[in-house]
């Protein structure tokens, strides 16, 4: 069924986004990062003000959002706060140049155990499975041309940047499907607790 066909209230079908935050001092030198990047090779639209790390990215119907919102919140309850190190530049030949987390490990843990837990909760069909990001990185540029990927990539390989945030929290945007401005649907702490997070729910 296409989402344009789906008006019933909890049958619309929204995006969802679960991120990462930085703190505000970071997401604004990424922000800034970025800014000059669009500028200086011509890149099309705006360049987005906010930096988060996604986690996994889905598409599901409105009327699943609550049982969502318990497992996320399930989960981070037994998850650890962690540091996330930020360091350098990298690119995806050749399209796309990204700020660098060298701290993959936890947030690799967290994305793996959030895709045993929940997957089947964020798959809303079969040609709409969910995105695990397992490769954490801030990006910087994409769909980049050969010229701008190739000109970008001859001077950011040369660039340092070292930063660090601890995170102690997850937070899940959505938006109406095919539109641009994400909204705040929960956000849940990281509190390290002995919480089963295995309670055989039939949904």
């Amino acid at each position: 069924m296409a989402t344009n066909e789906i008006t019933l209230p909890g049958y619309r079908v929204f995006d969802y986004l679960l991120v990462l935050n930085p703190h505000q001092e970071l997401s604004n030198k990424i922000a800034t990062i970025r800014k000059d990047f669009y500028t200086e090779y011509r890149l099309q639209g705006t360049p987005s003000t906010k930096a988060n790390l996604a986690l996994v990215k889905f598409q599901q119907l409105e009327m699943m959002e609550q049982k969502i919102l318990h497992k996320l919140h399930t989960i981070a309850m037994g998850f650890p706060p962690f540091k996330v190190e930020v360091k350098d530049f990298g690119s995806f030949p050749s399209h796309t140049i990204y700020l660098n987390v060298t701290s993959k490990l936890p947030i690799q843990n967290l994305v793996k155990l959030i895709r045993t837990e929940a997957n089947r909760l964020l798959k809303y069909d079969p040609d709409n499975t969910p995105h695990f990001m397992l490769e954490p990185n801030f990006t910087i540029g994409m769909k980049l041309k050969p010229w701008q990927y190739e000109k970008a990539w001859l001077h950011y390989s040369h660039q340092h940047f070292t930063s660090r945030f601890i995170a102690d929290e997850m937070v899940l945007l959505k938006r109406m499907a095919g539109e641009r401005n994400w909204m705040v649907a929960n956000k849940f702490k990281f509190e390290n607790l002995p919480v089963a997070t295995k309670q055989g729910e039939l949904f």
